[in-house]
């Protein structure tokens, strides 16, 4: 995963990237990716109201990542005991950390963000993507997105992904979060988008770019 995810993350194309997916310089009217309202949609999930309960508005921005969650998952998560129970944990999960900052405690199997995770997965119509991608919304600086075209990308590190990330962001006094944040000045992207968004969205379309028809 180390090898490969600083090769994308250096190569030539990555400033342009990251312009082109949040629609940087665009003229208007230009298409951009739906993707690149994620962070923002209403404000963004973290935000202290909302941050320890699923909105209407977290679900609509999973969907600018190509997932749905299903209608009765919908429902339960807004107004069910599901949504309580996610609540719960949500709470538990700090809202205001980057994951190069939070120990490794906070993502370890058992942990409330991995609780909540097996929740969301738990639920019928709801895979590894689509429960990692709510999660992603809610705690944009801390989660990240996994998806199939990272998984194609990087692989399946054990014992996670996150701690695998969490490693690679720590490793050499946190270069690799130190180069995210600079590409992310680089290219111009808000600084509401959180440095692993910016890996994502390198990873994702630098993956695309050579030429793997990995599905969203």
């Amino acid at each position: 995963m180390e090898q490969r995810l600083h090769g994308l993350l250096s190569s030539e194309r990555v400033v342009g990237d990251l312009r082109h997916y949040f629609g940087m310089g665009l003229p208007p009217g230009a298409v951009v990716f739906t993707g690149s309202r994620f962070e923002h949609l209403a404000g963004g999930g973290d935000r202290p109201d909302v941050a320890d309960r699923v909105t209407a508005e977290d679900l609509v921005a999973v969907q600018t990542l190509s997932v749905t969650v299903p209608a009765s998952v919908a429902l339960d998560l807004l107004e069910g005991p599901l949504g309580v129970r996610l609540s719960g944990l949500l709470h538990a999960i700090p809202r205001d950390i980057d994951m190069v900052d939070a120990e490794a405690d906070v993502l370890v199997e058992g942990s409330p963000a991995d609780q909540a995770w097996h929740l969301l997965c738990a639920q019928r119509g709801v895979n590894r993507v689509i429960a990692g991608k709510l999660l992603a919304r809610k705690r944009p600086r801390l989660l990240p997105v996994y998806d199939r075209v990272v998984r194609c990308a990087l692989g399946r590190p054990r014992p996670s992904f996150w701690l695998a990330l969490h490693a690679e962001l720590r490793a050499d006094d946190c270069a690799l979060h130190r180069q995210l944040l600079a590409l992310r000045k680089i290219a111009g992207v808000p600084e509401t988008v959180s440095a692993l968004r910016v890996c994502d969205v390198a990873v994702w379309m630098g993956h695309r770019a050579e030429g793997h028809a990995c599905p969203r």
